[in-house]
């Protein structure tokens, strides 16, 4: 598993103007302890969070376990901004659109993506995206 060493009172990579510690971090670091993002939205940014930081075991286990990969090797991107869309909760079930920019190979690009979240036993989980149409290089 790998260590987390971003700074709880840095800025949150998911842009949310707060600060790592008080956001994503609080998430990541209490899984362990049955602390769980309480809405689709605060899942969402935690996962965010988690690829830039490269948590796969946060990724793995905020999977739902009927379409996680099991595996996850993440690509040399250098995730660069988060821009959150649209959030809905209804029940049990989510939905959050949201753009993720990003840098590989010296080239810009952009993830244009609606998830779809599940709560079971009042934890939320990540199932599906679909990406946008309009996704462009940047």
């Amino acid at each position: 598993m790998k260590k987390n060493l971003h700074p709880a009172r840095a800025a949150c990579p998911c842009d949310s103007g707060e600060t790592y510690g008080n956001c994503c971090g609080r998430w990541h670091a209490g899984l362990a302890d049955g602390v769980y993002a309480p809405t689709p939205e605060a899942l969402m940014r935690s996962r965010y969070s988690a690829y830039v930081l490269g948590l796969i075991d946060y990724l793995l286990a905020t999977w739902h376990p009927s379409t996680s990969p099991g595996e996850l090797e993440l690509p040399p991107l250098k995730w660069l901004g988060l821009e959150l869309r649209h959030a809905q909760a209804t029940g049990d079930a989510g939905v959050v659109e949201f753009v993720a920019r990003y840098r590989e190979n010296g080239r810009g690009g952009r993830m244009h993506e609606t998830g779809r979240f599940v709560r079971e036993d009042g934890r939320w989980y990540y199932i599906d995206g679909v990406m946008a149409q309009d996704d462009t290089q940047a």
